[in-house]
């Protein structure tokens, strides 16, 4: 079983994270933030990853620190759990649907860095949720996870829709890229590593 657990303490939050990417999608969340806690569920489901996430963050201050080191957690997180990449398909991308929203995320477990985003919302936020953390969390990610990361959205007005459909389509790409192929003996690239 590929799976990792991450422990981060700072004087903005304290975060343990497990994280099994060979799972069936169960999750136990607990940010402190109920539609945060909605998008890593999806992502948990969707992906097939047994996900726990307990966070304890400065709320009092806004959500900022408590969305962007649990995106900092669950990057480092995936990244040890696929460990050296041998036999893995490296690459993932989807096109998901989420009722008016279309949302493509394809990325790239390259080793670098990057990420990439259109994503616009009509509203400032969703429940409690502040809706530019959205950028926050998945720069995070790639950044934490060592991967290029890119969305496109294609259509959507319902900001709800739109994020739902980019955590849903992060983790159908992230479930693809972390795959083994038989045919791959090492690792898929040219230069011998990642």
């Amino acid at each position: 079983m590929r799976r990792a657990e991450i422990t981060r303490t700072t004087k903005e939050t304290d975060i343990f994270l497990s994280l099994c990417l060979d799972g069936s999608g169960k999750a136990d969340l607990s940010t402190g933030i109920g539609f945060f806690d909605h998008m890593l569920d999806g992502f948990s489901r969707h992906g097939l990853f047994d996900l726990t996430c307990r966070v304890k963050g400065d709320l009092y201050v806004d959500s900022h620190h408590t969305i962007e080191d649990t995106g900092i957690v669950l990057g480092e997180a995936i990244r040890k759990a696929v460990g050296d990449k041998k036999g893995l398909v490296r690459f993932g991308s989807c096109i998901l649907p989420m009722d008016e929203a279309l949302v493509l995320c394809s990325l790239d477990l390259s080793g670098r860095p990057y990420y990439v985003s259109d994503a616009q919302f009509s509203t400032e936020r969703v429940g409690d949720f502040d809706t530019q953390m959205v950028q926050e969390f998945f720069y995070a990610v790639s950044y934490g996870g060592a991967m290029n990361l890119h969305f496109r959205i294609l259509s959507g007005s319902n900001s709800h829709h739109v994020i739902e459909g980019m955590f849903k389509a992060f983790a159908k790409a992230l479930d693809m890229a972390t795959t083994g192929d038989p045919r791959i003996v090492d690792v898929l690239s040219t230069k011998g590593s990642l």
